[in-house]
């Protein structure tokens, strides 16, 4: 996802010192960066610790947004939040743990969680189905829409447009 950012902002991910691909773009007025851990996932907090201090913003965690993976959400479902819970996600555990907080922005990407037994842990690692992948794909596109105007117009217009009422979410589906 943070690739096609980067591509859609003719900016070009270079390995770092961080841990991570990184490049800088400029999406509408605001200069941003972007990066893509070369961790492993449960280990993300170690280049994200590293990149938020290599571009100042650890005295403001509002200005950092992490992009994941989301089983509590149906497949396809986008939704931007401040802070919160970690809902089992050893990625955000990480990353909570080594910035010392919870207030980061994110874009949760819904997955579905796994039909009958199956572990969400083996959920997230396996291959997605012919229809989950062209589901991802357009998903995808959605979360690099949400990561521009989170840049572009601020936190509060993307939940506006992302996050459905209430009353209008229904329960959450699992996908075969």
């Amino acid at each position: 996802m943070v690739a096609r950012v980067a591509e859609r902002h003719d900016a070009r991910l270079r390995a770092g010192k961080e841990l991570a691909w990184t490049a800088e773009a400029r999406i509408g007025e605001r200069r941003v960066a972007l990066a893509r851990p070369q961790t492993y996932m449960n280990e993300s907090g170690m280049a994200v610790v590293k990149l938020v201090r290599r571009f100042g913003v650890a005295d403001d965690l509002s200005r950092v947004l992490i992009v994941h993976d989301e089983l509590d959400l149906p497949l396809g479902r986008i939704q931007v939040k401040v802070g919160g819970g970690l809902a089992g996600n050893n990625g955000l555990r990480s990353i909570q743990q080594h910035l010392k907080s919870a207030d980061f922005l994110r874009i949760r990407i819904g997955i579905g969680k796994p039909a009958g037994r199956k572990m969400g842990a083996d959920h997230v690692l396996s291959r997605p189905s012919k229809r989950e992948r062209d589901e991802l794909d357009v998903v995808i596109e959605e979360a690099a829409d949400a990561v521009e105007l989170v840049a572009t117009e601020g936190v509060t217009v993307a939940q506006n447009r992302y996050n459905p009422p209430p009353d209008k979410r229904g329960p959450a589906v699992d996908v075969e």
